[in-house]
């Protein structure tokens, strides 16, 4: 057994990091080939995504906002990286333990992977070279690391340096005993007195070399010295293999076919173009959020760590279930479809009152409604089960997208294809539901079914099966905690209740009166709405609440309540100083 304890912890911690980061530089190059949900890092990730409390995603999404993935990913590799270095310390005593740590991270890996919606074999490649590279380059830097020397120790058979003593002949340092043939007493005299002082010096340099060179066979066991100058050689060999191999690997995946495809698509022109956006439908207020939400600025959240990119060419939705003729459309028979162009702002159901995750876009796509009735949707169905190409899937209620609004199978986003990160090359658009039981991204699959069969992803991690979009304003200037000058500013902010519409909005201040805001001009009932205020601000703290209410005269609560299950409720605050 290959024994270790002279190398100084800190360099088995460096030995176990160099070799973490070499398994994790060939686990991606050979994911970067394989898929890019074959990195064991992504799977574990996802992993914990599906596994983790509601409560918990939704302090994520709260801390960390969109980077919640990243941070995610960022908190594995750093588990790793411990993990890694106690394995190094650990294989100064027995490598054998640190092998066999890298083979249980394989098994937790090939877990995660290989229970990823539709993973084959192929997909766990990944993390089992991986590992073995992982391994591989433990056990030898740890060789590397140390100078092992051809002696055995004492009481074994064989003795480096061991003198014979029998007169005439060798000892240990090849010297010889006796004075030759005609010597007499007296050069035997001299000659043993010789042959002593040689023993002895040998017994000294012997003695030496064992203090200096603790490497030596003992029971069996391979003790090794350490040296210092090999191991950072063969620690800087290492890192530059893991270097290598991630540079490679991110070289390879960087061949996104979906942002390649997306710059070659061309747009038909709708049949059923929107309606043209009324004078005075942004206020155009510095600050406040522009009636159109560029694509750069629309907000992003889903369960993928990777982002899938599918090829148009090779993608296709399969319409299926309860209906009496199943449908498979590729992406070339959407663009020959008749096309239609609509305003529609969407809400994700993580949005706490005041927060982030609202946009408005101008979608382009084909009507839901109209595949449905070709394919003859049975009247027992209340559910289209949708399913994307990372595996996530939605329920979305059946009645909502056949009673007439502009739910779409959207392929273009303001005037362009579906950004990547927004779901090309098709994406499910329906208004006056939150995202996640309407909006799925990479859509692929399409199931009709029913609510008491079927469960979509978030039903059973404790949210409604069905999330209508409530009646929410939002204050967009000033901004909480701002400090403004005495005198006329202006309170603005959006407000939205898709799919009915916002009727009003009004602003209080400071516990007094409600004050009716000015309104500006939408196309539509499926889009946010602009408001505004002026006020003269006196001097001191003050605090500022908004409210609105909907075109069927419903005002929203004051109550407050989480995001979970069905979205949160309560009036927008927040508290100024006036200098």
């Amino acid at each position: 057994m290959e024994n270790y304890k002279a190398v100084p912890a800190w360099a088995g911690a460096v030995v176990g990091l160099v070799a973490g980061a070499v398994a994790l530089g060939v686990a991606y190059l050979v994911a970067a080939v394989v898929g890019p949900g074959s990195f064991p890092v992504v799977a574990v990730g996802d992993a914990t995504v599906d596994l983790a409390p509601a409560p918990v995603k939704e302090w994520a999404i709260a801390t960390f906002g969109e980077n919640d993935k990243a941070v995610l990913v960022a908190g594995v590799l750093v588990v790793l990286t411990l993990v890694a270095a106690l394995l190094g310390v650990l294989s100064r005593r027995n490598v054998g333990l640190g092998q066999a740590g890298f083979a249980v991270f394989g098994v937790v890996g090939l877990l995660a992977v290989l229970t990823r919606p539709g993973a084959g074999a192929v997909d766990g490649l990944s993390t089992v070279v991986g590992a073995l590279a992982g391994s591989w380059a433990l056990t030898l830097l740890f060789r590397r690391g140390t100078d092992a020397w051809a002696g055995v120790g004492r009481g074994s058979d064989v003795g480096a340096g061991v003198v014979l003593g029998a007169e005439g002949q060798a000892d240990g340092s090849g010297f010889h005993g006796g004075s030759g043939d005609g010597g007499g007493a007296a050069g035997s005299t001299r000659g043993g007195d010789a042959l002593e002082a040689e023993r002895e010096a040998v017994r000294e340099a012997e003695q030496e070399r064992e203090a200096e060179r603790p490497a030596v066979m003992r029971a069996g066991v391979a003790l090794h010295a350490f040296d210092r100058r090999r191991l950072m050689l063969g620690a800087a060999g290492g890192i530059a293999v893991a270097g290598a191999t991630a540079i490679t690997g991110q070289v390879l995946s960087g061949r996104r076919v979906g942002d390649t495809a997306r710059v070659e698509v061309a747009l038909p022109k709708p049949v059923t173009p929107a309606r043209p956006l009324p004078a005075g439908a942004d206020f155009r207020i510095d600050g406040l959020s522009p009636f159109v939400t560029p694509n750069k600025d629309f907000y992003r959240v889903d369960t993928t760590i990777i982002v899938p990119q599918v090829n148009p060419r090779d993608w296709t939705l399969r319409i299926h279930g309860m209906v009496d003729r199943p449908v498979e459309l590729t992406f070339d028979d959407l663009l020959g479809r008749p096309l239609t162009e609509a305003d529609i702002t969407l809400t994700c159901v993580s949005n706490e009152v005041g927060g982030p995750y609202v946009g408005n876009a101008r979608w382009l796509g084909v009507r839901m409604a109209d595949v449905l009735r070709e394919a003859g949707l049975r009247k027992d169905a209340d559910m289209l089960l949708s399913t994307s190409a990372d595996g996530f899937t939605c329920g979305t209620p059946v009645d909502v997208v056949m009673d007439g609004r502009d739910a779409l199978f959207a392929i273009a986003m303001n005037g362009e294809a579906l950004p990547v990160d927004h779901g090309f090359p098709v994406r499910q658009v329906v208004p006056g539901l939150y995202g996640y039981v309407s909006a799925t991204k990479w859509v692929v699959d399409l199931k009709v079914t029913r609510f008491d069969t079927d469960q979509a992803y978030w039903t059973p991690r404790g949210w409604a099966a069905k999330g209508p979009i409530k009646t929410q304003s939002r204050i967009d200037l000033p901004r909480a905690g701002a400090r403004l000058k005495r005198g006329r500013t202006t309170i603005a902010g959006v407000a939205w209740a898709q799919h009915t519409g916002v009727e009003a909005v009004e602003v209080r201040i400071d516990g007094g009166a409600w004050q009716r805001a000015r309104l500006a001009q939408v196309p539509g009932p499926d889009t946010w709405r602009q408001w505004a205020l002026d006020w003269d601000a006196p001097p001191g703290g003050h605090t500022i609440e908004v409210r609105a209410s909907d075109a069927a005269g419903r005002t929203q609560t004051e109550r407050r309540a989480p995001v979970a299950p069905d979205g949160a409720t309560g009036w927008h605050t927040i508290s100024v100083r006036v200098g």
